[in-house]
């Protein structure tokens, strides 16, 4: 009963303050809150900390802040010559304890020696990542749950290119956490001595300037936007977030003023309290802003989560009704309307890339190839993405254009090295103008699409498997399906089936296997004989499995059936376990 141990030790320490030891005393006699607040650490994973806020080892709070931020200092020290002065960015978004997690952590910093620049207020992820490499800094941090649900917050890492801290890294930062088995052992300064002796800079509106320059210069056809764009009957929601000034001010300067914004989610609201989950994914999400389109009027509703990295849109279908677009959808719409404009222009490289990960739908591969485009998938996770574009940087192998994932997360450019909600947005816009232009919806864009390359559909269902048996069921429905791979589905072979965990595939027709080349990850995906497939992975950020569904149909009625029918049986075995 370790964890019984490590609850004792939290309230008779000297180091924890008497706020934290109320709480852990009001869980006398609930052993199982105890024993899941004190099983174990909060997992830092490739990305940083996601966890519930509250006191324990297996929560977010001050204290779990303060470790993860020691080993990231000791790490950035010993593998980045020059981090005390390079410095650190740390920035936060509007949830519970976002501000206090951030100083928090910058004083954690400045008490190694480390300069630490802070913005002065909620900043986007995006802009995170762009000052990272705007201030030369050795690497970035940014507070932040995503669209994780209220009681959440999380805490994501940087290297110094700007972009997420990949596995290699992590578990260097890992190791030195895990050496810090003493909280009080965590170097620390007081925010007056950090001010006073310049470790502590609060930063803002100077790189903000900068960020919003660099955002619209991605824009592709700037002097139609000034005229055309004025037509265009734009819907935002910010969902209670970070998006509200900068994608707004994008929009304005670029000649969009014609944008409503959903008043109920304009302000930051910890609690999210005008949704079930502040998540562009979820439909539900846009209750507030179709009652307002539908007043408006609006050609495209726009939505961005909490920390503005995901985008979602909503359009006009061929009945006037409002439609929101999957994130495959919106990422093959984007990647047609880039690589039109550049091929107008005769800037398309000719080693030019556009890169996605493997859950999502090939149908923007087929888009890009339609265009001489070369595309490559990577794990789940646009840290990734970030990884493929240094590197391509450094090789001149390839020349980044676009990168994508089902989730709503899109990037153009190279200055930002994460997925980016408000160039999305500032794309999407544009976008509806050219269609508009041509007295076409995006929908109607999407149809024609659909008609060029195949009538691709998606889906997924997510499983939330809670605590310490949750994580248990969730490696056994893994391990089932790795060990009993469904040999039929709907009447059609299972044919292939890549194991990223063991770096093999298997061509479960002939026996015959071959290695893969992406990193080891927890990941099981099938290929059906007709190419339809589906993928299951943990959650990296939430206690989910994800299953993940893919089929291309010759109709979209044809392309649905063969969806359901798929979904439905996939996930009648997983019921079965």
């Amino acid at each position: 009963m370790a964890y019984m141990e490590n609850y004792l030790k939290w309230i008779n320490s000297d180091y924890f303050d008497e706020e934290t030891k109320r709480e852990l005393e009001s869980l006398e006699g609930n052993e199982k809150e105890i024993e899941d607040r004190f099983y174990r650490d909060l997992e830092f994973g490739t990305g940083g900390l996601r966890g519930v806020i509250g006191a324990g080892t297996n929560r977010m709070n001050k204290y779990t802040v303060r470790r993860a931020t020691q080993g990231f200092a000791r790490y950035l020290l010993e593998a980045v010559e020059g981090t005390k002065t390079k410095g650190v960015v740390i920035a936060y978004d509007s949830r519970h304890m976002s501000s206090e997690f951030a100083e928090e952590a910058a004083l954690v910093m400045n008490g190694n020696g480390i300069k630490a620049y802070l913005f002065e207020s909620l900043r986007t992820t995006p802009e995170l990542s762009f000052a990272v490499r705007d201030l030369g800094c050795a690497g970035g941090m940014v507070i932040t749950a995503s669209h994780n649900p209220p009681e959440y917050n999380g805490y994501k890492v940087y290297g110094e290119d700007g972009g997420q801290i990949i596995p290699d890294e992590a578990e260097k930062i890992i190791a030195e956490i895990q050496k810090i088995e003493d909280y009080s052992a965590v170097s620390y300064i007081d925010k007056g001595e950090a001010l006073s002796t310049g470790l502590l800079e609060i930063i803002g509106e100077d790189i903000d300037r900068r960020y919003i320059d660099r955002v619209k210069g991605v824009a592709l056809r700037k002097e139609f936007i000034k005229e055309k764009g004025p037509a265009v009957k734009i819907v935002y929601t910010p969902l209670h977030g970070t998006g509200n000034m900068p994608v707004r001010r994008v929009l304005a300067e670029l000649g969009f003023d014609k944008v409503w914004v959903v008043q109920e989610q304009e302000e930051p609201d910890a609690n999210f309290s005008t949704v079930k989950s502040p998540n562009p994914e979820e439909h539900q999400a846009f209750t507030l802003a179709l009652a307002l389109a539908d007043q408006v009027d609006a050609d495209v509703i726009i939505g961005t989560d909490p920390d503005c990295d995901r985008v979602g849109a909503v359009v006009k279908n061929k009945d006037g009704d409002y439609q929101v677009l999957t994130g495959n959808q919106t990422g093959a719409l984007l990647i047609d309307y880039v690589l039109s404009a550049m091929k107008e222009e005769g800037k398309i490289p000719n080693n030019g890339v556009v890169i996605k990960t493997i859950v999502t739908s090939e149908m923007g591969a087929k888009v890009a190839k339609s265009y001489g485009v070369d595309s490559l998938d990577t794990l789940t996770g646009f840290k990734f993405i970030g990884e493929k574009i240094k590197e391509f940087e450094m090789s001149g192998e390839k020349e980044f254009i676009f990168g994508y994932e089902e989730s709503y997360g899109y990037l153009a450019g190279t200055f930002v090295r994460d997925k980016d909600a408000v160039i999305a947005s500032m794309l999407i816009c544009e976008m509806a103008a050219y269609y508009k232009e041509k007295d076409m919806t995006l929908y109607d864009g999407l149809m024609e699409l659909f008609e060029k390359h195949g009538y691709y559909q998606e889906g997924l269902e997510s499983i939330t498997l809670k605590g310490k048996e949750g994580m248990e069921k969730i490696d056994e429905i893994l391990s089932y399906f790795r060990t009993n791979p469904p040999r039929e589905i709907s009447n059609r072979k299972v044919q292939i089936l890549k194991d990223y965990d063991h770096g093999k595939q298997t061509d479960l027709l002939t026996g015959e296997i071959s290695r893969l080349t992406l990193p080891k990850s927890n990941v099981l995906h099938f290929t059906l004989e007709d190419g339809s497939w589906f993928c299951i992975r943990p959650s990296g950020t939430e206690p989910k499995v994800k299953i993940y569904f893919s089929v291309v149909g010759n109709s979209l009625e044809n392309a649905k059936e063969k969806l359901e029918s798929l979904r439905t049986e996939v996930m009648g075995q997983m019921g079965n376990l």
